[in-house]
C-alpha cells in the first residue's frame, strides 16, 4: 500500500485517540466484561453482551488506527519552502468571484477533512484546482452544485 498524506496535526490527533483507545477504553471495556461474567448466565445477560459489542467496536478500530498510522506520510508545511505556491498542508483564504464571500481553507489528508471546519481533502475538486497556485490567482473548478471560481487572497503555511 502506497504511503497516505496527512497533517502533523491530523497524526497528533490519530496517535492520541489510539492511546486513548488502548490505554483508557480497552481496560475499561474488559473491566466491564469481567464484571457482567461475574453476574452469572451469560446468555440473557445484557450488560455482557453490550460489553462484548463495544469490544468489537474498540478492538476494530484500533486495528484501523493501526493500519492508517503504519501508511501515512506526515507533511509539516512548516518546514517547506513552497514559494508561496499553494501546497498540501497550506491554509488558504479565498474571495468567491460570485458572492462576494470570504472562505478559509486548510488542504489536509482525506482523514482529516471536515468541511464544517473548513479543512478540504487534497483530492477534493477545490483542492485539486488550488495545489500549485499563488495568491492573486483565480482558480475555476466544477463543484457538485455547478462551476465555481475562486480569488487566491492569501497562502499560510501553519
Amino acid at each position: 500500500m502506497s504511503k497516505v498524506p496527512m497533517t502533523v496535526r491530523g497524526h497528533e490527533l490519530l496517535q492520541a485517540e489510539l492511546k486513548k483507545l488502548k490505554g483508557v477504553e480497552r481496560p475499561k471495556v474488559i473491566r466491564s466484561i469481567a464484571e457482567a461474567r461475574a453476574h452469572g448466565d451469560l446468555k440473557e445477560n445484557a450488560e455482557y453482551h453490550a460489553a462484548k459489542d463495544e469490544q468489537g467496536f474498540i478492538e476494530a478500530r484500533i486495528k484501523e488506527l493501526e493500519g492508517k498510522l503504519s501508511h501515512v506520510h506526515v507533511i509539516d508545511v512548516t518546514e517547506i519552502d513552497a514559494r508561496g505556491k499553494i501546497i498540501f498542508g497550506s491554509t488558504v483564504e479565498l474571495i468567491d468571484d460570485h458572492t462576494g464571500k470570504e472562505i478559509t481553507y486548510k488542504i489536509v489528508g482525506e482523514d482529516e477533512a471536515d468541511i464544517k471546519n473548513g479543512l478540504i481533502s487534497f483530492t477534493s475538486p477545490i483542492a485539486r484546482a488550488l495545489i500549485s497556485k499563488n495568491e492573486g490567482d483565480v482558480i475555476e473548478f466544477q463543484a457538485p452544485d455547478g462551476e465555481r471560481c475562486y480569488e487566491v487572497i492569501e497562502v499560510r503555511y501553519e
